[in-house]
């Protein structure tokens, strides 16, 4: 009878922990695992929608971040190209007014490092609020096994 018991016992702690793990790995700890959104396309409707997707993430509490590289880099100029600031149906927000929004939010924005340096802009051109992404900096996101990361 004992060993019945002790073994319904094992029984019931086996078909236990998975669920218990699965619950665990369900709920994810601040808002869930880190984001980081890879912009680099020069496209409006494609960087508006990542943008959105940024934001949508944000809004249930997920840390996010972007990085903006290659022709993606000049919506944070503070006087950026027109295709830039062209309001897109349906809401009429263009791409780089919902980057500004973002920024506002405390949303951490960066252009590649190599992004200025190959532009006839420089550090004065950014929005207030965006930096120079480094190298070193970007790979330690990328290495966080937490984070996910999206490009566009």
């Amino acid at each position: 009878m004992l060993r019945s018991l002790i073994g319904g016992l094992a029984l019931s702690l086996a078909a236990i922990m998975p669920a218990a793990a699965q619950d665990e790995a369900a709920t994810p700890d601040a808002g869930g695992a880190p984001i980081l959104t890879v912009l680099t396309s020069g496209a409006p409707q494609t960087q508006l929608m990542a943008l959105i997707l940024t934001r949508a993430s944000a809004a249930e509490g997920v840390p996010v971040r972007i990085l903006l590289c290659d022709a993606a880099g000049d919506l944070a100029l503070a006087e950026p190209p027109e295709a830039a600031t062209a309001p897109l149906a349906p809401r009429g927000m263009s791409p780089h007014g919902l980057l500004s929004a973002l920024v506002d939010q405390g949303v951490t924005v960066q252009v590649c490092a190599i992004y200025l340096p190959n532009t006839t802009h420089d550090a004065d051109d950014l929005i207030d609020g965006v930096s120079v992404a480094t190298p070193p900096e970007i790979a330690a996101v990328m290495a966080d096994p937490a984070t996910r990361f999206f490009t566009f």
